[in-house]
C-alpha cells in the first residue's frame, strides 16, 4: 500500500466513517501480515548474517532466574540454533540420555566434562540402549510449554563437540524441514503431522565427513538448497542439490568439483543467496573455494579460491559466508585469509575478484554485520569491528569473557552478544566504539548461537532453552 494510496484514502475516510472503519481494518491486516519479517526462520536468522533488525528492547542482563519468561528442559544437547515464527519455537536435538559433548580446550581443575575439567573419554560411535534417535520439538513461545515431539533420525553419534543433531530446522510459518547428520530429510506442517520423508545417504551415498555432517539447509521460494561437501572419509564427489520443499522431490543435483586435499574439503557451513550481477543466485563456499551457482539449474557460474593459499591437508571450513550486496565475506580455517570478495563474472575469478584480505577471521563462528562494519568473535574470544569496505580494524582486538567460542555472536538492537562454551554470555555495544555492557552466566555447557526476535533473546544450554525477556 502506497503512502500515496494511503494519505487519499485517509482523507477519503473523514467524510465516510464506514470506509474510515474499513480502512482501519485493512491497515490493522497489513500490519499484521508484515509481522513474519520479525521471525527467525533460518539458522543465521531473517537477514542470513545473525543480525536481528526488527529485535527492540532486549535484555542486557539475565541469569538462571533474572529476566527469565520461561525455560524448558530439553531431551538433550545440540549446537542447533532454536527457530522462532509467531507463538512457535522450533528445536532439534538428540534424545535423552545421549552423552555430554567433549571440548576442544583441556583446563585444570575440574572433573571429566565439567566446568574447567578436560573433556570425558571419547563416548562410542553410537550410543546403545535406543538412545541414538534425533528429535524436533515444537515448543509455545508463550509460556515455554512443550507442543509435541517427533523423531526426525536415528543413527547419532559423537563427533568431538558435535552430533547428528546439529543443523538447525527451517522453517515458512506453515511447514517445518529438518535435516539430519544421519541424512534424514524431513517437512512437517505446524501441529506436527509428518508430510513427506527422505533418506539423503540411501539416494545419494554416505557422508564422508571426518567430524559428520552438519550444514543446515537454506529455504527460500518454495526451494530447500542443501550442500554435502566431503572428501575426508570418502571418493564420491561433493556435490549440491535443490529439492522442492512442497512435495520433497529433488528439482536439480551438480557435482561441486574441488582440488582441496584430505580434509580440505570438509565443510559444515550453510549456503547463502545473494543478488549478483541482477540475478540471485547460490553462495556455496568451502573445499578451498566460494562458488556461485544458477538457482534454476545449479550450474556452476564462478568460483572464487586462495582460501587455502599453502594446501593444507586439513584445512576444514564451518564458519558460513555472510554478505552485503554482490561483496561476500568469507573467513578460512582459523580464521586464515579471511577474504573479501565482488561475486559475480564468469569462470575463476581469484586474480580479479579481491576487494581486501586479513588475517582477523573467525574458525567456528559465523561473523555477522550491520551492513557498515563487520562483527567477528574468534574462537578464543577476541572480538573485532571491521571496517565492511577496507577490512581494517575500527575497533579490535578485544578481549570477551575468556573461554571457547562455538556459537556465532548475535547482532541486535544495538548490541553484540558473544556466547562461549561456558554458557557466558558478554553483551558488547555495538558500533564504532568497544564497550562491554554486561557479562552474564548459565551454568551449562553452550554450542548453540543466541537468537532474538521481538524482545524477547532465546539461549539454548546443554539441558535447557531459555526465553530472557525484561522483567
Amino acid at each position: 500500500m502506497s503512502g500515496k494510496l494511503t494519505r487519499e484514502r485517509m482523507r477519503a475516510s473523514f467524510k465516510h466513517p464506514a470506509a474510515a472503519a474499513a480502512l482501519a481494518l485493512a491497515m490493522l491486516l497489513a500490519a499484521t501480515a508484515a509481522e513474519p519479517a520479525g521471525n527467525w526462520t533460518q539458522w543465521r536468522g531473517p537477514e542470513h548474517n545473525g543480525s536481528s533488525p526488527d529485535a527492540h528492547d532486549l535484555p542486557v542482563s539475565w541469569g538462571p532466574a533474572t529476566n527469565v519468561l520461561w525455560k524448558v528442559e530439553l531431551p538433550s544437547w545440540s549446537a542447533a540454533t532454536p527457530i522462532v515464527y509467531g507463538n512457535t519455537v522450533f528445536i532439534t536435538s538428540a534424545q535423552e540420555g545421549f552423552n555430554e559433548p567433549a571440548s576442544y580446550e583441556q583446563r585444570p581443575g575440574g572433573g571429566p566434562g565439567k566446568k574447567g575439567g578436560p573433556p570425558p573419554p571419547p563416548p562410542p560411535a553410537q550410543n546403545g540402549g535406543g538412545k541414538d534417535q534425533i528429535l524436533l520439538l515444537a515448543i509455545d513461545r508463550s509460556n515455554g510449554a512443550i507442543k509435541w515431539t517427533k523423531v526426525i533420525g536415528g543413527g547419532n553419534r559423537i563427533y568431538r563437540k558435535q552430533n547428528l543433531a546439529s543443523p538447525s530446522p527451517v522453517t515458512d510459518g506453515r511447514h517445518v524441514w529438518t535435516m539430519t547428520g544421519s541424512g534424514a530429510l524431513r517437512c512437517f506442517d505446524f501441529q506436527g503431522a509428518q508430510v513427506w520423508a527422505r533418506d539423503i545417504q540411501a539416494d545419494y551415498g554416505e557422508f564422508g565427513l571426518n567430524h559428520g555432517y552438519a550444514s543446515t539447509p537454506l529455504l527460500d521460494q518454495g526451494r530447500l538448497y542443501i550442500q554435502v561437501l566431503h572428501g575426508m572419509k570418502t571418493d564420491d564427489p561433493s556435490y549440491v542439490f535443490a529439492v522442492d520443499a512442497k512435495s520433497g522431490k529433488t528439482l536439480w543435483k551438480v557435482e561441486r568439483p574441488t582440488d582441496a586435499p584430505n580434509e580440505s574439503p570438509d565443510d559444515y557451513s550453510t549456503p547463502l543467496i545473494v543478488n549478483v550481477d541482477g540475478q540471485r543466485q547460490l553462495i556455496v563456499s568451502g573445499g578451498d573455494y566460494v562458488t556461485g551457482h544458477d538457482l534454476a539449474s545449479g550450474k556452476e557460474l564462478w568460483r572464487m579460491g586462495g582460501f587455502n593459499p599453502n594446501g593444507e591437508r586439513f584445512y576444514r571450513t564451518i564458519a558460513s559466508s555472510i554478505n552485503i550486496g554482490d561483496v561476500i565475506y568469507t573467513t578460512s580455517t582459523r580464521g586464515k585469509p579471511f577474504i573479501a570478495f565482488r561475486a559475480g563474472g564468469h569462470g575463476d575469478i581469484t586474480s580479479k575478484a579481491t576487494v581486501w584480505s586479513n588475517d582477523l577471521g573467525s574458525d567456528v563462528p559465523t561473523p555477522t554485520t550491520d551492513g557498515k562494519l563487520i562483527y567477528v568473535i574468534n574462537d578464543r574470544g577476541i572480538a573485532f569491528a571491521l571496517d565492511a569496505k577496507t577490512g581494517k580494524p575500527v575497533w579490535g582486538p578485544e578481549r570477551t569473557e575468556p573461554g571457547t567460542y562455538s556459537s556465532s555472536p548475535l547482532l541486535a538492537d544495538g548490541k553484540l552478544y558473544a556466547t562461549n562454551e561456558d554458557g557466558t554470555t558478554t553483551v558488547l555495544k555495538a558500533g564504532s566504539t568497544f564497550e562491554i555492557l554486561s557479562v552474564n552466566r548459565l551454568d551449562s555447557h553452550t554450542l548453540a548461537s543466541p537468537v532474538a526476535v521481538g524482545n524477547q533473546l532465546f539461549l539454548r544450554t546443554a539441558d535447557r532453552l531459555y526465553c530472557f525477556q525484561n522483567q
